[in-house]
């Protein structure tokens, strides 16, 4: 069995401008005021480092800073849950994303599941906006509210799989699929194959570049999809 780990943000689908309009509004009720500088976008960093970014830029003193970080933590499900009706209005699917992780579910050689730089709220609240967060097994998920640390994720996600699933997982059958330089280094420091998808702001050259095992222009090939997935594991 091959645990695929899926990324959300620009992989899946798109929100818009709502993840950072909750940044903009949880900043602003815990900090007293408004930011001059948001996070920038599809960078895939964690939420809780996106936060301290935040606040660093937004010239918040040192002091000050882990406290209104686990404030602001805190309140962004919450907020984003108020956002529903936007994830809908201004985010889309991204294109095949759908029938690929239908396609991923179905077969059985493969355990879908997540990593992602969200925290599990927070992921859980755009997957089930989507209607997609049946197609994957987000109890054995590696997020942001587990480790800060992208890269710890996979291991994480791999021993919540092996504790449901009664197989070992490790480098050889966990694969990430994943738009942004971030799944590129996760997989390799947390020990993943990685199939990168150049459908958010990180070119498929620059995937290819930093170490991707594979990479697709986006998931409407579904064939491709599964293809590319089973090759980086099977080492074609």
């Amino acid at each position: 069995m091959i645990l695929v780990l899926w990324d959300i943000d620009r992989t899946l689908l798109y929100v818009g401008e709502t993840d950072r309009l909750v940044y903009r509004e949880v900043f602003e009720e815990v900090v007293g005021r408004p930011p001059v500088i948001l996070p920038a976008r599809g960078t895939g960093v964690t939420m809780p480092l996106a936060v301290r970014e935040l606040l660093a830029a937004n010239d918040v003193p040192d002091e000050d800073m882990q406290r209104l970080a686990d404030g602001i933590i805190e309140r962004l499900p919450e907020k984003l849950m108020g956002h529903s009706e936007e994830l809908l209005t201004q985010g889309r699917l991204m294109p095949g994303a759908l029938a690929a992780l239908v396609a991923v579910r179905q077969s059985e050689l493969f355990l879908p599941s997540i990593v992602t730089g969200n925290l599990q709220r927070s992921a859980e609240i755009k997957l089930s906006s989507f209607g997609l967060a049946s197609y994957v097994d987000g109890d054995v998920g590696g997020y942001a509210s587990d480790n800060p640390h992208r890269p710890a994720l996979v291991r994480i996600a791999q021993e919540r799989s092996e504790k449901a699933y009664g197989e070992r997982f490790n480098h050889g059958n966990t694969v990430i699929v994943g738009d942004s330089l971030q799944d590129v280094l996760t997989g390799r420091e947390g020990g993943a194959k990685v199939v990168g998808v150049a459908s958010g702001t990180t070119s498929a050259a620059e995937l290819q570049s930093h170490g991707a095992d594979r990479v697709i222009p986006d998931l409407t090939d579904v064939d491709r999809v599964l293809q590319s997935i089973t090759e980086v594991v099977n080492g074609g």
